[in-house]
Formats: structure tokens, C-alpha cells, sequence
């Protein structure tokens, strides 16, 4: 698989262990198991010491045995879906009964900072940025239940959807004024994205959240000078409270939405199993030649 993330296991005496999957996407499913689980995959993991850094990572795991805490983040998976963020959470806490359980928001940093370890190490501040376009109404990128993609409302003004899988625009900071000011409307925005950002030009002020992780969350306010940030994590009903054209289309009910999850963790075990026995396979051809 070519989605890659860090798996971080934390010993009871403080000693850590770096590993590093390819099986990023849908990384949040392998918690839904609990611990006991989750350290049985450790062995079919690379463990070459290798710290993917901000851009390189799509998802990432720490396991504190001793302490009983729980980290990770995500690029792609139910977590970073508004209809089924809930219900994996509610799965994932019974399987990890006692322990905390905590999402990240600033990817490999964030990890490197719980051990004690230089946070610069993983960041990349010479990374292009990827703004996202903005898209008309009726875009197929929209399409979906889940078309994820960030909603950007400003007070007195318009309300706009642009593309997932960019940075957030929150990055991009007063510029994006501009660009707003050409970008393509919407009345409203029914939409389960997975972001979103409200500014308030008048007062200078705004505030955003985000269901995945977003490099440089905490730092967003360095791109507003003069602004007030406030950083609401992944409370949208924020963004509905402060303005009205938030308004997601109802979720599903709390089973549905439970059911969803635990098939799309039982395909993904599958998934695994089957990548394993053809490993096996190939491994037994080498061997037999």
C-alpha cells in the first residue's frame, strides 16, 4: 500500500518503539479491536527508524502501555467523516476500556511531542502550498454522502465549498480574502465536509475546525496577523452556531451509523488476512525455487 503512517509504542518503563505501516488510509478501523489487537499487527510493520514528516504522513498511532494512552490521527477514514466520527469514537473507547483516548490535530508533530522529541524534526516549511479550488454548487467533487471538502462562511458575506484533500485554507491566511472574493457561491451548504472556516473581516476574528489532522493547526495564527484565531478542533456546531448556512443534512441514526463502521472494519481485516496469505505465498515460491 502506498499510504503510510508512524505507529509509536510507548513500554511501560518510558522506552519507545518507532514502526511504520502502509496502511494508513482507514487506520483508525485497526483501533476499533483494542490494544491487544493493535500490538499483534506490530510484527508485519516496518521498523526502520524512519519519521514520516508532515507531508509524508497520512495517518499515525501512539500506544502509552504504561500511562494507558491512546493518540492518533488521520488523513482518511471514519474518524474524518462527519456522518460516522461519533460512532468510531464510541467503538474505539469500548475496545480501549480505562485508557484516554485522544485524536491529534497536528499529525507527527504532535507524536514527537508527547515523547519529548524536537518537533521541527518532522515539519516542512518549505512545502508548496496546495490551496484548495472552490467549487460551484452542483460540482461532482460534492457528489456523495461523504464528499468531505471544507465550507468557508463569512459573516455579512458569502458562503462558499472548497475541495478536499488540499490544505487547509485557514493556511493561507489574509489572501484568502481575495481569492474569495471571485470564488463561487453557495445559499447554504447541506453538505457533510470535513472542515470548515468562518471569518468575521469586520470584528477580525474567525474561527475553524477540522475532523483529520491539518499541519501547522496550532501555528494558523501566525498567518492572521492582527486576528483573533480560535482553533475549535472538530466542533463544527461551532461554525453552525456562528452562522446559520452551516447546516448539515441530519446524520444517520446512531446504529446505521455503527453498523457502517463495523463493516467497514470487518472488510478491512479481510483485506489484511488476504494481503497476508499471498505474502506467505510468495515468500513459499522464493523458498521452493
Amino acid at each position: 500500500m502506498g499510504d503510510r503512517a508512524n505507529v509509536v509504542v510507548v513500554r511501560a518503563d518510558g522506552a519507545h518503539e518507532l514502526y511504520r505501516s502502509g496502511w494508513a488510509v482507514g487506520l483508525d478501523l485497526d483501533l476499533l479491536d483494542g490494544p491487544a489487537a493493535l500490538l499483534d499487527l506490530l510484527p508485519g510493520l516496518h521498523r526502520d527508524g524512519w519519521w514520516l514528516d508532515e507531508v509524508m504522513a497520512q495517518g499515525g498511532v501512539l500506544v502509552d502501555l504504561g500511562r494507558q494512552v491512546l493518540l492518533f490521527f488521520v488523513w482518511e477514514g471514519p474518524t474524518g467523516e462527519l456522518r460516522h466520527r461519533t460512532a468510531a469514537f464510541d467503538l474505539i473507547r469500548a475496545a480501549w476500556p480505562g485508557w484516554e483516548v485522544r485524536p491529534l490535530y497536528d499529525g507527527p508533530a504532535e507524536l514527537r511531542a508527547y515523547l519529548g522529541l524536537d518537533e521541527e524534526y518532522v515539519r516542512c516549511p518549505d512545502a508548496t502550498p496546495c490551496p484548495p479550488p472552490f467549487l460551484p454548487p452542483g460540482d461532482e467533487d460534492l457528489a456523495g454522502p461523504d464528499p468531505g471538502g471544507v465550507l468557508v462562511t463569512v459573516a455579512g458575506g458569502g458562503c462558499h465549498v472548497a475541495a478536499g484533500g488540499f490544505d487547509h485554507p485557514v493556511h493561507e491566511g489574509a489572501a484568502l480574502l481575495d481569492r474569495l472574493a471571485d470564488a463561487p457561491r453557495h445559499d447554504a451548504c447541506h453538505l457533510h465536509v470535513d472542515s470548515g472556516l468562518h471569518l468575521d473581516p469586520a470584528r477580525r476574528r474567525l474561527g475553524w475546525w477540522t475532523l483529520c489532522f491539518s499541519p501547522g493547526a496550532y501555528r494558523a495564527p501566525e498567518a492572521w496577523p492582527g486576528w483573533t484565531v480560535e482553533f475549535w478542533q472538530d466542533d463544527w456546531r461551532r461554525h453552525a452556531a456562528a452562522d446559520p448556512r452551516c447546516a448539515p443534512a441530519p446524520f444517520g441514526a446512531g446504529a446505521t451509523a455503527l453498523t457502517a463502521v463495523r463493516t467497514e472494519a470487518a472488510e478491512r481485516r479481510a483485506a489484511r488476512e488476504e494481503h497476508r496469505a499471498l505474502v506467505e505465498q510468495l515468500r513459499a515460491a522464493r523458498a521452493a525455487r
